[in-house]
């Protein structure tokens, strides 16, 4: 089974408290508006949000998939930590048994923090992940990562 590691940090001017927030109370509400290219709809399948729950993204017409599921593992409010699993659909392109998250969001000395995402894929049997995938799924969060950041700038009442 191959694992391919990918890490990487994009700087925002939001506090780490707030982003965080974002992402583990209303990421399955924002997403949709602030990135509708990338998301039709998320649903929350089981749980209340905490540690075990299971959601479903589905998303845009035009994308190379059509949904995933995510299991959130841990939850750390104290670091501002989150790390969720990939476990099913076809983002996960037949190749990839799953896929592992794990965000941070590190407060910055000017205000702001750093996102960091470290990303963790088993492949399945002999399958391996491309440089050309592994581009297109960092590109994609890094680009939703922008979206979210942006919206929440410009919706200060969502925070």
């Amino acid at each position: 089974m191959a694992v391919v590691t990918v890490e990487f940090e994009i700087n925002s001017s939001l506090p780490a408290p707030t982003i965080f927030k974002v992402y583990i109370s209303d990421f399955d509400i924002i997403a949709p508006k602030a990135d509708p290219e990338t998301y039709k709809v998320i649903n929350t399948i089981e749980g209340d949000g905490d540690v075990g729950t299971i959601k479903r993204m589905t998303y845009c017409d035009g994308l190379p998939f059509t949904s995933s599921k995510h299991k959130i593992d841990s939850v750390d409010t104290n670091n501002f930590s989150i790390s969720y699993s990939i476990f099913e659909g076809d983002v996960l392109m037949g190749i990839i048994d799953v896929g592992i998250h794990h965000v941070k969001f590190i407060p910055s000395a000017d205000g702001g923090c750093v996102y960091k995402n470290s990303m963790v894929f088993k492949c399945k049997g002999d399958a391996k992940l491309s440089e050309d995938n592994v581009s297109l799924m960092k590109e994609g969060i890094i680009e939703v990562f922008k979206a979210v950041e942006a919206y929440t700038i410009a919706h200060p009442e969502v925070c």
